[in-house]
């Protein structure tokens, strides 16, 4: 379920190393919340922080928890 909703809404950053990172931001939330409701995102709030990461060839690499904030340019 998550692995579809960061494919579907997922904001994309390139790693520098060949791979992509997809990651859920406030615009990509709401995006979400414009699809489905307010209610049914709000109890999707303990994976906001899910990230996941996919090669150049499309395969998912890992999907994970963010422990900690990261820093955007």
């Amino acid at each position: 379920m998550v692995d579809q909703l960061l494919d579907l809404y997922g904001q994309e950053e390139y790693d520098g190393h060949g791979a992509v990172i997809l990651y859920l931001n406030k615009v990509s939330i709401r995006h979400m919340e414009r699809d489905f409701g307010r209610r049914p995102v709000s109890r999707l709030a303990e994976y906001f922080d899910v990230y996941k990461v996919k090669g150049m060839d499309g395969q998912t690499i890992t999907v994970g928890h963010r422990n900690c904030r990261v820093w955007r340019k």
